[in-house]
């Protein structure tokens, strides 16, 4: 052990006294010492003084004694008397040093270690020696505790970067219900960034109803789309002795979309067959009585009606067969086989389909998308038919005496993070109820099926998507939005 000053302890991380990288740039606060500590560690080292004084008093006694017995001058006598007191005082100052300064080092170790400095290592570390077996045994637990730090860092380092990439909104909130920590998805969901969200309440922030919902229910949101259901799980925790609640949104809308669809192909199957068994024979039976008309022993009007009556039950049994094949596709949809292509030649050959309408297309960034080219080709036609249809309808009903609104339908996208938006405008008359638009054979036009919608949202969600239907902000029209996953860089 050193025999230095009262600091003497080495920091073999960081030698000039500095904190260590662990710590950042925080610095140990300052080590108090109660009066009470330092009169009892004063006492201590009065003990030891004394003694060192009572341990070398018989030997000066004996020499004092001693040289004053000889026969020298009195000058020589004080002289010798003087350099025995002073070599005394300066032994015992060098025993107190000896025993209190190594102390004093370990004491300031142990106090660095206490405000979480690790950095710092006693000297004269060795075995087969009292103080050298103590700083040994304060230099391993520093070793530890270095070790225990460095894996709370990365573990907290992995919980963050973990915490950051679920796609799952994570709210922390203190017992005021103020946010404190969020995470993307969060922000994604309220649509703002965290720096402008912490320290608003869950009232500010329209999340109140997380709080007021029982844990592992559903709530709807009013950042989220018209039919999203979310669910709510809650849990309790403690960050320095103050309880908070952690809240974990999942949004289920599309695990129910998928059991709901799962009950209309069942039944589309079961309908399907039984109808289909059905028309077969209404079918025959009416073709074979259409063949033997006209009766000649019936007169020329009772043909023509019963003529007539066999024409509407064909074309009638016909078309229904025509409309459970449709409906039929909603349970046979092929799983999409991906494969890379270029989005731009595929918005623009869905809108040279169009011939009723010039579909407009505005310009947006050259990507590459891994996706069934088929299946989305469908949907966007799909997609631009029905803005077709309620841009021209919007033309046709303008009241009289009013100059109508040249209808227009436009495509347009755009990149995000890990996504890309596929988006159709048109300036129809928007959506009047927007909750039945995804719901099968729901329809408002004549002649319609009401599965464009459902299978439009079945081939986005299929790709890992989504379809979005919102009335546009300020005029008058509808716009659907498609998000699917990006995983190309931009050319």
């Amino acid at each position: 052990m050193d025999s230095s000053s009262g600091g003497d302890y080495s920091n073999p991380i960081n030698p000039s006294g500095a904190s260590s990288a662990l710590d950042g740039d925080r610095k140990p606060a300052a080590r108090t010492v109660t009066p009470r500590t330092q009169h009892f560690r004063l006492l201590y080292e009065k003990r030891i003084l004394l003694f060192a004084i009572l341990a070398a008093l018989p030997g000066v006694a004996f020499g004092t004694t001693l040289v004053w017995t000889r026969d020298w001058t009195r000058d020589i006598k004080i002289s010798l008397t003087v350099l025995e007191f002073f070599l005394w005082l300066v032994l015992t100052l060098a025993l107190l040093d000896q025993i209190v300064r190594p102390l004093q080092t370990l004491a300031n170790v142990v106090g660095a270690l206490r405000e979480e400095d690790y950095s710092f290592r006693a000297r004269g570390a060795a075995p087969n020696d009292a103080l050298g077996e103590l700083a040994l045994e304060i230099n391993s637990l520093a070793d530890i505790l270095t070790e225990q730090r460095i894996q709370t860092i990365e573990a907290t380092a992995l919980l963050r970067r973990v915490v950051e990439e679920i796609d799952t909104p994570l709210f922390t909130f203190d017992p005021h219900h103020v946010l404190r920590l969020m995470n993307a998805a969060g922000e994604r969901l309220l649509q703002q960034p965290a720096a402008r969200l912490l320290g608003k309440t869950a009232v500010e922030l329209e999340l109140n109803a997380c709080f007021d919902a029982r844990n592992e229910t559903l709530v709807s949101l009013p950042y989220s789309a018209p039919n999203a259901r979310w669910m709510v799980r809650k849990r309790s925790f403690r960050q320095n002795g103050v309880p908070h609640t952690l809240i974990v949104l999942s949004d289920v809308s599309r695990a129910l979309r998928e059991e709901e669809r799962s009950a209309w192909q069942r039944l589309i199957r079961v309908l399907g067959h039984e109808l289909n068994n059905s028309l077969a024979p209404i079918i025959s039976i009416s073709g074979s009585l259409s063949s033997r008309l006209p009766l000649p022993e019936l007169p020329d009007a009772q043909n023509a009606d019963f003529q007539r009556g066999l024409n509407i039950i064909e074309s009638r049994t016909a078309s229904l067969h025509r409309f459970l094949q449709s409906y039929r596709r909603l349970a046979q949809m092929p799983s999409p086989t991906l494969q890379p292509i270029e989005l731009r030649p595929l918005m623009e050959r869905v809108a040279a389909l169009e011939t009723r309408l010039h579909v407009g297309i505005e310009p947006g960034p050259d990507l590459v998308l891994t996706v069934d080219p088929d299946l989305i080709e469908q949907m966007l036609i799909n997609l631009v038919r029905n803005a077709v249809d309620a841009a021209l309808e919007q033309a046709q009903s303008s009241q009289a005496g009013t100059e109508p609104a040249p209808p227009r339908v436009s495509m347009r996208w755009e990149h995000f993070d890990r996504k890309v938006a596929l988006m159709v405008e048109d300036n129809g008359i928007g959506l009047l109820n927007p909750s039945n638009a995804f719901v099968p054979f729901y329809t408002t036009k004549p002649g319609g099926s009401g599965i464009g919608l459902v299978l439009s949202r079945q081939i986005a969600e299929a790709h890992g998507g989504s379809v979005e239907l919102t009335n546009r902000q300020n005029t008058r029209g509808c716009l659907v939005k498609v998000m699917l996953p990006h995983h190309h860089s931009t050319n």
